[in-house]
């Protein structure tokens, strides 16, 4: 589904006006409508308290209250604005109310008889917000989100930012959010998803050509999205149709994240996959991996891969191997920079990099516009930060992660477009940006999944997609949202608390079995 910003979302709504000819009192009243069918469905009749604001937003709460009083349910209107404040489409629905009889009153402020066993619909602010909610209003938010009252929020909860879910001062908890047309992006990202509740998107009757329109380029990844991604097995099929993957990973004290970045690329389709590890360690992977093979790359006796190594991986890719994942638990030193700067400028099999090959190459994004194949990179927020320092630099609030993920869509997408590479940057929710400015939103996944190792899986699972003959953005997207069912399969199984990355590999059939795609 298509995610908009305000400013989108705006543009659609002008378009529908001006140039469709659909009267915005007609989209307030299909909003409101919207809204008051799903209040029906949500609760038993009961009473219903319309907080209202004085634009557009409030007009969809009071149509909203005009249907449920005609419905026979006890409603009553919260205005908080003045008279002379509301807009016109406002002004016209408060209006109407008042001549049906509809309770109305002006307040700056509410109490526990007004909350008490009451449905609060919240119609106080809409997407357009951009600064902080200040007095009274701030207080009437503290205080309904304090009570016990059930809330539902119309298009947004008010105080949320719809560009990127932050709370402006205050904002509305809400329990249901009924949205219009398309959902926001602030829907999506934290806290506005948290604070979002469960998430409704209604057609009120914006013309289909706007909300599929091609400047709108972001969008979440649906089941049926990954499902017609899944790549095909034909009966007369061999593992070489479905790739050679190496995996270059580990060193001492860390050998299980090479261990789990391999078993995950084998239980996501790889024909092979050959593991790459320091040729110190070589003898305790022979032990841990069965179906995989061992390739022992040169160390300097320390259990870290050394630059030497560059010949044996260029010629095993070059050879034998159709993709390289790169990174899990490999360890940070300068010759690991200088190989990964070697492996990304000359090598031409697609390439993944998580964890330590993307923290060798902090201060040095600037490489990847030297790339010679498509290159995937997996970073969490702290390995993003490293990655868009300044050479020598330090990461600056500039580019905190703190800032990555107050702000993960923007940044995400102008480091692909900027860099030419495909990014996943893993978090909540998970954001795949790719070079064209295309944007996808992950919709699988949970807290639990917050463990190390969970990454590594992540890894394995959109190298084997490449090898399977998946483009750069297929692999990326049907991988992440893959990851994210078979943790959430995990948690569902084992509770949240207690997922841990090897759950999520032993759980990757059921996520594709549960996708369909022929596999079964």
């Amino acid at each position: 589904m298509k995610v908009v910003t305000a400013e989108e979302m705006r543009a659609i709504d002008r378009k529908t006006i001006e140039e469709y000819g659909i009267a915005g009192a007609v989209l307030m009243e299909r909003a409101g409508l919207a809204v008051a069918v799903r209040i029906r469905e949500f609760f038993e009749k009961k009473k219903v308290i319309i907080l209202s604001g004085g634009g557009n937003n409030g007009g969809d709460g009071i149509v909203a209250a005009r249907n449920l009083f005609n419905w026979g349910w006890n409603v009553k209107v919260l205005l908080l604005q003045k008279e002379e404040n509301l807009s016109a489409d406002c002004l016209s629905q408060y209006r109407i109310a008042k001549k049906l009889g509809i309770p109305v009153e002006f307040r700056k402020s509410i109490s526990g008889s007004d909350l008490h066993s009451a449905v609060v619909v919240d119609a106080v602010f809409g997407t357009g917000i951009n600064k902080p909610v200040s007095s009274p209003i701030s207080d009437i938010i503290r205080f309904l989100n304090a009570s016990d009252a059930n809330v539902v929020s119309v298009d947004i909860p008010s105080g949320i930012s719809s560009e990127s879910g932050e709370v402006l001062g205050e904002a509305v908890r809400a329990d249901y959010t009924v949205t219009f047309g398309l959902p926001k992006v602030g829907h999506f990202i934290y806290p506005g998803a948290e604070y979002s509740g469960r998430l409704f998107v209604e057609d009120i009757g914006f013309p289909k050509e706007l909300l599929r329109a091609a400047a709108v380029r972001l969008q979440t990844i649906e089941k049926e999205d990954a499902s017609a991604l899944i790549p095909e097995r034909p009966a007369h099929s061999y593992k070489g149709d479905y790739g050679h993957v190496l995996v270059v990973a580990g060193s001492r004290g860390k050998t299980g994240a090479a261990v789990m970045a391999a078993e995950a690329c084998l239980r996501a389709g790889a024909g092979m996959v050959t593991i790459g590890v320091p040729e110190t360690l070589a003898g305790f992977f022979q032990t841990r991996v069965t179906e995989a093979m061992v390739l022992p790359l040169p160390d300097a006796g320390d259990g870290i891969l050394s630059e030497k190594s560059y010949q044996a991986i260029s010629q095993f890719l070059s050879e034998k191997a159709d993709v390289l994942a790169i990174g899990p638990g490999m360890g940070s030193t300068f010759q690991i920079t200088n190989l990964m700067k070697r492996l990304i400028t000359t090598m031409t099999a697609p390439m993944v990099l998580d964890a330590d090959a993307i923290n060798a190459l902090s201060g040095n994004k600037d490489i990847f516009k030297n790339a010679k194949s498509p290159v995937i990179l997996t970073p969490h927020p702290g390995e993003m930060a490293r990655l868009m320092r300044e050479a020598g630099g330090d990461a600056g609030d500039k580019n905190s992660a703190a800032e990555i993920e107050r702000n993960r869509m923007h940044i995400a997408l102008s480091f692909a477009k900027e860099t030419g590479t495909y990014l996943v940057l893993k978090g909540a929710p998970t954001v795949i940006a790719e070079p064209d400015g295309s944007v996808f939103i992950s919709t699988t996944g949970n807290p639990g999944m917050a463990k190390a190792g969970a990454g590594d899986v992540l890894t394995g699972i959109v190298a084997a997609l490449l090898g399977q003959g998946l483009n750069p953005i297929g692999a990326s997207v049907l991988g992440t949202y893959l990851h994210g069912l078979s943790g959430d399969i995990a948690a569902s199984e084992k509770g949240m608390r207690s997922v841990i990355a090897t759950d999520i590999i032993e759980n990757i059939p059921a996520a594709f079995l549960s996708l369909g795609g022929g596999d079964t």
